[in-house]
């Protein structure tokens, strides 16, 4: 563990570290590959607050829809939450561009394993990640479900067993990712109300491409055993995604299955009040919920399909938060950025042509631009660098670039990665 302040990251923490969850990934059948698991099965002791952001692609998969439904979303875009007992996720087939049979296998999913866990179907909510266009077979459900349950029980009373199983639930919903993505950051009750508490916030995510959150553009499931409300966790909900999964792009393509779900049991203060926005014990959660949402993002980002870099681009000194984000988005977008880092190449006039395409307002005059902490412009001209020292640097897993364009007061950060020949190879064979 690392020690943020009086916060405890564990990378080793999934969806099943906070108190009141089991999390387990089983082969179902959704892929040919039997040693493959394609099925990921989050339980709820009890059921629980739950709340949600989904893709606002209007070309949404069937998964998408029913999931809204269940938390009663008032439209795209808008607040999603209610309650919930359980989430099933499978790998393989996105269950997207399938009419009306795809809405209808989707909720015969939720009917499936809400009769296997023993609560309506309302309270299961569904993801898929996948090919597009292909119809879900309900069969590996049929078979999926009780297998997860009975790995469920079997350490139904080892809390140490739970997070163990729970890691084999980030391998299940993987496509193109080359690792599982998950952790869980803990923080002391001590001094917001709640002695001798220790409260958690566990998760996964997935995504490696297709990936530009217009949120969010990935499937994540965050668990946590402090008390809220539904309304209230779908505030600190969509507050850390605006902040984190809302700021990863890898190619700038928007999924018709984007979700990230988040669930709170409750457990670790059963008996003490619900925290509420405005109090300290609401922020201490929500600064948890948002490192670990940044921390997963960041992983999504450094796996990116193909990727041999992680890419932070920092823009200061934007006139708005908009054109911060507008200008930092840009470059992270940017095909020529992106394989200038891939090539190791300190190209920084690509970084500036993608700031003056990106809408922002600000002087040319004024912008200064550093790569990997190598002044490489200043006042919008070139800065004679060491192009050795650039390339040792360039060496290092993660690239920076950082951005000032003393226009204005704010800022922003976005995540991305480079672009290699492998992002190409995978997505020409990606059917097949």
């Amino acid at each position: 563990m690392t020690e943020n302040d009086t916060f405890a990251f564990d990378p080793e923490g999934n969806a099943a570290s906070a108190l009141g969850f089991f999390a387990v990934g089983v082969h179902a059948g959704f892929r040919a590959d039997p040693e493959r698991l394609d099925m990921a099965l989050v339980v709820a002791d009890e059921p629980c607050a739950a709340a949600a952001t989904f893709t606002t692609n209007v070309f949404c998969a069937a998964p998408v829809r029913v999931s809204r439904e269940h938390l009663n979303e008032g439209g795209a875009g808008a607040p999603a939450y209610g309650c919930a007992r359980a989430v099933v996720v499978n790998s393989g087939i996105a269950n997207a561009a399938t009419g009306e049979i795809g809405l209808e296998n989707a909720r015969k999913t939720a009917e499936l394993v809400g009769e296997a866990v023993g609560c309506p179907a309302d309270e299961v909510l569904v993801a898929s990640t996948g090919v597009i266009g292909q119809h879900l077979r309900l069969e590996p459900f049929a078979e999926g479900v009780p297998a997860a349950l009975a790995a469920m029980a079997k350490v139904a009373d080892d809390l140490a067993g739970r997070t163990s199983q729970g890691a084999t639930a980030a391998r299940a919903i993987m496509t193109t990712d080359t690792c599982p993505k998950h952790g869980s950051v803990s923080f002391s009750g001590d001094g917001i109300g709640y002695p001798g508490v220790t409260f958690t916030v566990g998760g996964m995510c997935k995504g490696a491409g297709m990936i530009m959150p217009n949120m969010a553009t990935m499937i994540a499931v965050i668990t946590t055993d402090a008390p809220l409300a539904a309304p209230d966790l779908s505030q600190a909900l969509t507050a850390a995604v605006n902040k984190s999964f809302n700021k990863v792009t890898v190619d700038s393509d928007t999924s018709t299955n984007d979700t990230c779900f988040a669930l709170a049991s409750g457990a670790a203060a059963p008996d003490g009040p619900a925290f509420t926005p405005g109090t300290p014990a609401f922020d201490a959660f929500q600064r948890a919920l948002d490192q670990l949402a940044t921390t997963l993002a960041r992983k999504m980002a450094a796996d990116g399909e193909g990727a041999t870099r992680l890419i932070t681009v920092t823009v200061r000194g934007a006139v708005t938060a908009d054109d911060a984000d507008a200008a930092a988005r840009t470059v992270a977008n940017s095909p020529l950025v992106k394989t200038a880092v891939y090539g190791h190449d300190a190209n920084w006039g690509r970084v500036a042509a993608a700031l003056g395409r990106s809408g922002a307002r600000f002087n040319q005059e004024d912008v200064d631009i550093d790569i990997l902490g190598l002044p490489v412009c200043r006042a919008g001209l070139v800065v004679d660098f060491d192009e050795e020292e650039a390339l040792r640097r360039f060496e290092e897993p993660e690239v920076t670039i950082e951005v000032d364009l003393h226009a204005g007061e704010e800022s922003a950060t976005m995540w991305t990665c480079d672009f290699s020949h492998e992002y190409v190879t995978i997505n020409g064979d990606y059917r097949s």
